[in-house]
């Protein structure tokens, strides 16, 4: 059996939350990511019939039953992951029942998935209906996108056109746009319900005055996308108190999605 400490997937995910908490969009215990894994990125790593212990999910979630994510811990700082990876991550495969996770590795210390892990699993099986290949759900706090959260209107159209006017590559990045919840209590079933739904339309969706959700193929992808977010939001707070002489104009953004082919939110645009 190889070393799971040696596995890409675990890698992975030490870069990836070293990074975040590098950028502050993960302070103290805050963000969390889940990426799904197949069983032969897991089986050369891990005794696949060893189960350490049985978490209750708190919701069912049977289309996934037999689905194996790796996923940050409840109450843990990303700064610790990347030197304590086996605290501070868990392998997880959803029973049966749909009702139950099982431990195959990590949590050593008796921790548990994050408590957004319903949020999480619904958004895996919202993105699995839109696209097989998406494998990623990742939460931040961005510190530039969350103040724009008290500053902008939190309307999908106006926060989405806004972002794309910032940054020449956003409708690129971005062309399904950026989903927004209000304001919801975090780490209930109810907020991975709506977060979910909107995922079925959007990659990003915005909780208002909290964070963000991103969701891809790649954790490059997911990063990439809040990544691009975050910038564009940047630019919006160091420039909203000014007066503002140029910007990309809606035809020429959509001249830009059409040059590179992607399926934008005509809507979105005031054509």
């Amino acid at each position: 059996m190889n070393n799971i400490m040696d596995a890409p997937f675990v890698t992975e995910m030490r870069r990836t939350t070293a990074n975040m908490y590098r950028l502050g969009w993960d302070e103290r215990n805050g963000g969390n990511i889940s990426r799904l894994l197949d069983e032969n990125e897991v089986a050369g790593y891990l005794d696949m019939n060893q189960v350490l212990r049985e978490l209750p999910l708190g919701f069912e979630a049977k289309p996934l039953a037999g689905r194996l994510f790796i996923v940050t811990g409840s109450g843990k700082y990303f700064k610790n992951v990347e030197d304590d990876p086996e605290t501070n991550l868990g392998v997880i495969r959803v029973g049966a029942d749909g009702r139950t996770a099982q431990l195959l590795w990590g949590y050593q210390d008796g921790g548990r998935p994050t408590s957004e892990l319903p949020a999480h699993l619904m958004s895996h099986m919202a993105r699995l209906g839109v696209d097989p290949e998406n494998r990623v759900v990742m939460h931040c706090h961005p510190t530039h996108t969350l103040a724009m959260n008290f500053v902008h209107e939190l309307d999908e159209k106006k926060l989405t056109h806004t972002l794309w006017e910032m940054c020449t590559e956003c409708i690129v990045v971005f062309p399904d746009g950026v989903g927004v919840l209000p304001w919801m209590l975090c780490g209930t079933n109810e907020i991975g319900a709506a977060t979910a739904e909107k995922l079925k339309a959007f990659r990003l969706v915005v909780w208002g005055m909290h964070g963000i959700y991103g969701a891809g193929k790649t954790m490059d992808e997911t990063f990439g996308l809040i990544e691009t977010v975050e910038k564009a939001a940047q630019i919006y707070m160091l420039t909203a108190h000014l007066p503002r002489l140029n910007t990309i104009q809606d035809r020429e953004m959509k001249e830009l999605a059409e040059f590179f082919g992607v399926n934008y939110r005509k809507d979105f645009l005031n054509l």
